[in-house]
């Protein structure tokens, strides 16, 4: 059970990822890409943002795109802050503004998006920057009609030890994506910044978790190709573990929730069937490996027994340690980062609350606390 399960969890962490690279550079399915001036529907929801709207209008309005070949609709989500005082400032500039009751992300796309008017949707957050040449870059990709969905590299600005943990994190994320698109798709959209052909747009559930997964799921499913543009990038400012624990927790839990919605995930329709599970279930098995792990390491003979046990629980024991370490303590280079893992394995095992709690507990949105410098 030790060997097997050891064995699971480096597949799931590293092995996949190494043949996932080889498949990719071996299969690759290259893009028909080329510069072309669709017409554009930029939707930005947002909930109290009023700290990063003004910066981020700006970053829109600055774009190397013609400004007659795009529109821009900031869909305030019941703000009570001075979001919607911000937006109607850019009203001039052709901003518009649609005021809605608070009612979560999902529906306030699903009200917006029948508002808006061109063949290209960008659906894009209020915190993440774009740079001049991002959207054209990413919508090059719609060149090639079997391309539904299109994703946005986003990058992590530099922060302090723990911030960087995560920026790592993401990196490595970031890569797996990357690779899945060059093979075929990706499981899902960068939430933040990517864009779709406005005919694959579907009303979603009000309730629902990933919105970034359940719309280029649904373009997956018919026939259309979710990749990532590298060369489209957005900035974003980095967060830290417990920042990032209540986002993980939503968007692990949000996988569970969509198999509700999309049973086919786990048949043969899903023609990224192997990719599916070693991504994305295994993922979420990750906690329950690790605490098998520690189980069986119960049943090793000696002296391997007290290793083992001794490695795990030091591990733990580190990450718990770096909670409580001064910020400049030396050690936090090697604690921060195991703190980061086992912060991502109580996370996915925090996301299974999604079976006995309604979906909008586990909203939480991202703040940061320092307002953002323009």
């Amino acid at each position: 059970m030790f060997v097997t399960l050891c064995a699971l969890g480096l597949y799931t962490v590293a092995g996949y990822p190494l043949l996932l690279g080889w498949m990719a550079g071996r299969w690759p399915r290259p893009v028909k890409k080329r510069d072309l001036l669709p017409a554009l529907s930029f939707v930005i929801p947002v909930h109290n943002g009023a700290n990063y709207l003004a910066a981020k209008l700006e970053s829109i309005l600055a774009l190397d795109y013609p400004r007659d070949l795009f529109e821009v609709l900031v869909v305030s989500d019941g703000s009570t802050d001075a979001t919607d005082e911000i937006a109607r400032g850019f009203a001039a500039r052709g901003v518009q503004l649609l005021r809605l009751p608070k009612g979560g992300k999902p529906a306030a796309l699903n009200a917006a998006v029948p508002q808006t008017h061109n063949e290209i949707l960008v659906l894009t957050d209020v915190r993440q920057l774009l740079a001049p040449e991002s959207v054209r870059k990413l919508v090059s990709n719609f060149a090639d009609e079997r391309v539904g969905v299109v994703s946005g590299d986003l990058l992590i600005r530099q922060g302090n030890l723990e911030e960087s943990s995560i920026g790592a994190y993401w990196r490595y994320e970031r890569w797996i994506r990357t690779q899945l698109g060059r093979l075929d798709s990706t499981m899902g959209a960068t939430g933040p910044f990517y864009a779709m052909r406005r005919t694959l747009f579907r009303q979603m559930p009000n309730d629902l978790l990933l919105d970034d997964m359940y719309l280029p799921m649904g373009a997956f499913n018919a026939g259309y190709r979710l990749i990532v543009e590298p060369e489209a990038q957005a900035f974003d400012f980095p967060t830290n573990v417990n920042i990032e624990f209540r986002r993980k927790v939503r968007t692990l839990a949000g996988n569970y929730q969509l198999l509700r919605y999309y049973p086919w995930l786990l048949t043969p329709r899903n023609r990224m069937l192997f990719h599916y599970v070693s991504y994305k279930l295994l993922r979420l098995m990750l906690p329950w490996i690790a605490l098998g792990l520690l189980i069986a390491s119960f049943g090793l003979p000696e002296p391997w027994r007290t290793s083992m046990i001794a490695a795990q629980l030091g591990i733990y024991a580190l990450a718990a340690l770096d909670a409580v370490s001064p910020s400049a303590a030396p050690w936090r280079r090697v604690t921060a980062p195991l703190r980061t893992i086992v912060s991502m394995l109580l996370a996915a095992a925090c996301a299974v609350s999604i079976l006995f709690v309604k979906p909008q507990k586990l909203w939480t949105p991202t703040q940061i606390p320092l307002k953002p410098k323009t």
